[in-house]
């Protein structure tokens, strides 16, 4: 099963750029990437030193329930700055090892499934969980902080 890595839908990347309120109904904190290293959601890379960035609550989920986590991500302020799905990993992956968890049709995490994974092995570890017919996608988070990288789906 080949997974594909999926940035930020444009829609959304879109509504925090025009400064609509994020998951806790706030406007977009604007910054500009100092240091570097910014993990953009939308882009999937890391973002280059003195590039305006975004930070804002999210929710990466469609309805609520208790395992609907918010929590906040960085995207490029530049209009229209996205990338596609993609089966390689993406660049903005930087750390040393991250959470990949499953979850069910219905947005609730499927226990057993998550764990810290360290880079290199998240595709085939992706891929692993993907083959399970009880996960309908995935999520890399921050293995320290939990953070939402991006959605995991089947190729």
């Amino acid at each position: 099963m080949q997974p594909v890595f999926h940035p930020l839908p444009a829609r959304i990347a879109e509504h925090y750029r025009r400064g609509g309120a994020d998951a806790y109904g706030l406007s977009p904190e604007p910054r500009v990437v100092t240091g570097g290293g910014v993990p953009c959601r939308a882009t999937l890379r890391p973002l280059p030193e003195g590039a305006p960035y975004l930070i804002v609550a999210h929710r990466p989920f469609e309805g609520l329930n208790p395992y609907t986590e918010t929590g906040p991500i960085f995207l490029s302020a530049e209009p229209g700055a996205m990338a596609e799905p993609t089966e390689a990993l993406p660049p903005f992956l930087t750390s040393a090892a991250y959470i990949l968890r499953g979850y069910s049709a219905d947005e609730r995490i499927l226990y057993g499934t998550g764990s810290v994974v360290p880079t290199p092995g998240i595709i085939d570890a992706a891929a692993r969980l993907l083959e399970r017919p009880e996960v309908a996608f995935l999520h890399i988070r921050s293995a320290s902080n939990n953070c939402f990288h991006c959605r995991v789906e089947r190729g």
